[in-house]
Order: structure tokens, then sequence, then C-alpha cells
């Protein structure tokens, strides 16, 4: 069975030699619960419930908030837009550069951790990290690791048993809480002109209601992006439980007050962003008690919060995230711009689009942290194992939620709103957020594998070719085919995303330069 399977796996590389095989490897054993499929599981399964778990929360304030009327349903969905979008390009890029960061650090403090004589420890030249010395002091209860990388570097502590000095965790809290007071602050005092530039014109019925949802639900960004920031260090750390054990019992915070709230105390949308504010701060609160157990969060000077490697990485993953943002947020404008029904109408596919998809992004988390140490440990072998192996369960778990979607949305559909025309719009919406969903999988797994071989720059220019493109078809496709003609360009906009992670994998360049020299 052992030789079977060993001659599957490289027969491809062998008679080709072709980087594009890494899709192909091991294809017969994607569900196979060896160690690393089990390592996967551990981590992609709570990461994928966490993820889900705040747009399921959204889709239940959508369904309450659709029992208003539509167009509360419409107001409040242009601001769900606005915020979501404006809190990616604030956290995603320190999100995704805290998980490779910590997972790298993590991954030589082990090493660093071991009984050993003082070594030189070299790791990936993809990473630019090189530990020239490990000094073991005497009676000493912890290892010092000093760094002099060519371009960036990062020393790790154990400055105590059971609690290490990671720097990456430190700087994510300082840059998350900083980034979400200037968040707040920037949504509160910009809440009409913004909700003016998405569509909502100062005399339409939806603005009213979408300013107050708005300006009351900026008051937990600091809480978001805090929160995400921690995730970012936990999912370095390859736990994935903990986030997912906070968010759930923020969100079931949050599903229990929206009705008391909205209802019983007739705030209406205000009552909907009060619940979710209070769930948020929740969520904090669990993540900050719990990474204070792990990690010494005090650094000891202000070098070692590694700001400017946070900002190098960090800026190109910005450039990816506004391309990424303006891409959603301008399709939404368009749908706001048809009025209100159509806007209704997007607001339910998009958040049925975007709850079932990250499901993939459960396992982009686990390819990341994976990859991440591999590459750190230039353990080429389960570098290309674990990508292959990650692709192909993004690939199935694509399948399965296109046909539990294209069979159940249409009988869901009811529970967000009873409103004929924004029911028939739904029913239009409806396969192309079916349909799509292999391609999402895919476009997001290829985010992770790439993120934990540390191709930010890459991953940062092809997505602005991307936006640029797709951008054009929003507008020509939108204009010419209306609400149909947002989810065509939608649907091209995921598809480019998933061919640029494919191309750079399949040609074998950048920090996959080395399958060319595998057999």
């Amino acid at each position: 069975m052992m030789a079977a399977e060993k001659e599957d796996s490289y027969s491809c590389e062998k008679n080709t030699r072709l980087p594009v095989c890494i899709f192909f490897k091991d294809a017969r054993f994607f569900f196979k619960l060896d160690k690393l499929g089990v390592e996967i599981a551990s981590i992609a399964l709570p990461a994928a419930l966490a993820l889900t778990a705040d747009p399921i929360a959204s889709l239940v304030d959508t369904a309450f908030i659709g029992q208003i009327g539509s167009v509360e349903l419409a107001a409040v969905g242009v601001s769900i837009a606005l915020f979501n979008q404006v809190s990616r390009i604030a956290i995603f890029p320190l999100v995704s550069v805290t998980t490779s960061f910590v997972a790298e650090e993590d991954t030589i403090g082990r090493v660093s951790s071991e009984p050993q004589e003082t070594e030189n420890l070299e790791t990936s030249s993809t990473i630019n990290i090189e530990h020239e010395k490990l000094i073991a002091e005497n009676n000493s209860s912890y290892n010092e690791s000093n760094s002099k990388p060519d371009s960036g570097s990062f020393d790790i502590e154990a400055v105590e048993t059971g609690r290490r000095h990671i720097p990456s965790a430190s700087s994510a809290m300082v840059i998350g809480g900083i980034l979400g007071l200037i968040q707040a602050i920037f949504l509160i005092s910009a809440a009409r002109p913004l909700l003016n530039f998405m569509g909502v014109s100062s005399d339409s019925p939806m603005l009213k209601p979408a300013q107050l949802y708005l300006t009351l639900r900026s008051l937990g960004a600091p809480a978001v992006l805090l929160s995400l920031a921690m995730q970012g260090v936990f999912r370095g750390f390859k736990d994935t439980k903990t986030p997912l054990y906070a968010t759930v019992a923020g969100d079931l915070t949050n599903i229990i007050l929206d009705p008391i709230f909205m209802f019983v105390l007739r705030l209406g949308v205000g009552g909907a962003a009060i619940a979710h504010v209070i769930s948020q701060y929740l969520i904090s609160i669990i993540l900050l008690w719990r990474l204070m157990d792990k990690v010494n969060l005090l650094p000891p000077s202000i070098k070692h919060l590694q700001f400017g490697r946070f900002l190098k990485n960090g800026f190109l993953l910005l450039m990816r995230v506004v391309a990424v943002t303006f891409c959603v947020t301008l399709a939404a404008s368009l749908a706001a711009r048809q009025g209100s029904t159509s806007m209704a109408a997007f607001q339910v596919c998009l958040q049925v689009w975007l709850a079932t998809s990250l499901l993939a992004d459960g396992l982009a988390v686990a390819g990341q942290a994976i990859l991440a140490s591999a590459f750190a440990k230039k353990d080429y072998e389960k570098a290309t194992t674990t990508a292959s192996r990650v692709l192909q369960l993004g690939l199935v778990l694509g399948l399965v939620l296109a046909i539990f979607l294209g069979v159940g949305m249409p009988f869901g559909a009811k529970l967000f709103t009873s409103d004929v025309n924004v029911l028939h719009l739904i029913g239009i919406g409806i396969p192309f957020v079916a349909a799509t969903q292999p391609i999402n999988a895919l476009a997001f797994v290829f985010d992770g594998v790439n993120f934990g071989a540390s191709d930010f720059a890459y991953s940062a220019y092809s997505m602005v070719m991307v936006a640029i493109l797709s951008i054009l078809c929003l507008f020509v496709l939108s204009s010419t085919n209306g609400f149909i003609g947002i989810w065509v360009a939608l649907t091209i906009y995921m598809s480019l995303r998933t061919f640029a992670g494919f191309w750079r994998i399949g040609t074998g360049t950048g920090p996959w330069e080395f399958l060319h020299s595998r057999t």
C-alpha cells in the first residue's frame, strides 16, 4: 500500500517534472487522516467554524432586520458592507502577516528551547531570517536568540515557563488597538458622506437607519480589530480552538440580545447594532484573557515590537486588501444605486455567499500556518504535500457547498424577507451564489498557501491587476444587465483571483522555484 502511494505521489513529477503536478500530488489520498491530515483538520475545522460564526450572526441580524421592513434591510446591508470593508482594509494585512510571523517565530523558538550545543540555525531565504547564535545560559529559564538578517528580523525570547515573548504578538496588539480607534473615529465622523458615496442619497429613506446603524456599530471597531489581531496570533500558534470558543460565545450573546433590543426595547436597527458591539467586546475580553496565559505581552524594549517588519509586509497586503475591498464595496454601491429592493436582495445573497465561502478560509488558515513552519525549516516535502492537500480539499468543499446552496437556498430565502420583489431578485442571484462556491473556495485557499510562503509581494500586485479588470467588468455589466450584471462581474472577479493563485504555483516561480528540481 505504501509503495503504491509513493508511486502515485511522484509519478507525475518523475514523468514531466512540471510544478503544476503539485495539484495532483497524492490526489487519491486527500481525505486520508495521516499525520498531516489530522494536523490540517485540527486547525482548519475550528478556524472555519470561527470564521463563519460572525457571518452567520450577521445573517441572523439580517433575518431579524428583514422583519422590520425592506428599507431597513437595505439600509443595514449598506452599513454592514461599508463597515466590513473598512475593517478589512485596517486589519486584514495585520492578521495575515501576524499568522505567518508568529508561526515562524514559534517554530524557531521551539528549536532554540531544545537541549543542544550553541549552533547556527538557518531558515528559508524566502523569509530572510538567519539565526546566528543560540546561547544557553547557566541556570536560566530562557534561551536568548540574536538575529542579524539582511532585511527585517525578529528576536525570540522565552521569558518564563509556559509563557513566551513573541514580538509579533505584542506588535499585533498595539497596531490593532490603534487602528481600531482610528477606524471608529473615521466611520462615526464621516458616516453620512460615506453612505452618500455608497449610493444612499440625502433624500433616500435608507439614509437615517443606515447612518444610525453605522454610527452605533462603529463604537465596536476597537474591539473588532483587537480581537482579529489576537486571532492572528492564535492561528500562528496553530490554535484555532480558542478563537472559536470566544467567537461562539460572543455571537450567541449577539443572537440573544438582538430580539431583546430590537423588539422588546423597540430600538429597531439601533438595537441590532448595540447587540453586535456588546458581543465584540466580549470576544476581545475572552481572547485577551487566554492570550495572557500563553504570551508575555509586555516587550522589554520598543525594538522588539518589530514595527518596521510589519509595515513593510503589511503595506503590500494593504495594497491587496484595498483592491479586494474596492471590488466588493463597488458591487454593493452599484446595487444600492438600483434601489432598496435591489440592495436588499444583494445583501441577502452577499451574506450567504460570504458565510459559506469563508468555510474554505479555515483550510487557508491551516495551510498558511503549516506552510510558514515548513518554509522556516526548509521542509519542502511537507510544504508541497500541504499545499496540494489543502487545495484538493478546497475544491471538494466548494463542490459540496454548491450543491447545498443550489438545493437549499430557494427555500431559505423566505427566512430573510417576505417581500415578493426582493425574493424574486434573490432567486436570480441564487445560481451565481451556488455556482461560484468551488471558485471561491480555491481562491481563498490559494491566498492562504501564498501567505504561508510569505509571497506577499506577488499576492499584492496580482490582486491589483485582478481588481482593475474586475472593476471595469462591474461598471460595464451593471450598466447593461443590472442586478444580473453585478453577479456576473463578481463571478469573473473570483475566477481571476483563482487563476492568479494557480499561475504562481503552477509555473513554479517565486518561493515555489524548488518545484522545478523535485523528482
